[in-house]
């Protein structure tokens, strides 16, 4: 228990880092007008982790280093996205629908109404 705590620790402070430099890459490459770090850290994390759970998933192997640690810490889209597939290849389309839905409205709304809450104090 605490060896996997370890590496995903350890993995999650590696993947947030690499997240940081590459915000700061794709701001000096493209500028400030488009969020263009984020889509790549989601879309690079989630191409990822396909492949790991692809390569890593034959045989029922899972690296809690590179799939949560790592990966968690470089984007949690990678993981929204993998239990998405994961519903959908389990037949339940309509759940993964609902899931994807859910999950974008309510982050979402959910982030409004924090700065709403946050203005509402500093007001």
């Amino acid at each position: 228990m605490m060896t996997s705590l370890l590496s995903i620790a350890l993995g999650g402070a590696l993947g947030a880092s690499a997240r940081y430099l590459t915000g700061l890459a794709a701001l000096r490459l493209f500028g400030a007008g488009f969020p263009w770090g984020t889509l790549t850290v989601n879309v690079l994390g989630s191409f990822l982790m396909g492949l790991l759970f692809v390569l890593l998933g034959q045989g029922g192997r899972f690296s809690p280093l590179l799939m949560t640690g790592l990966l968690g810490g470089f984007t949690t889209f990678s993981a929204f996205s993998l239990d998405a597939v994961a519903l959908y290849d389990k037949g339940a389309v309509g759940l993964a629908g609902i899931y994807v839905l859910a999950s974008v409205i309510l982050s979402i709304t959910a982030l409004i109404a924090g700065i709403a809450l946050a203005r509402s104090f500093a007001a």
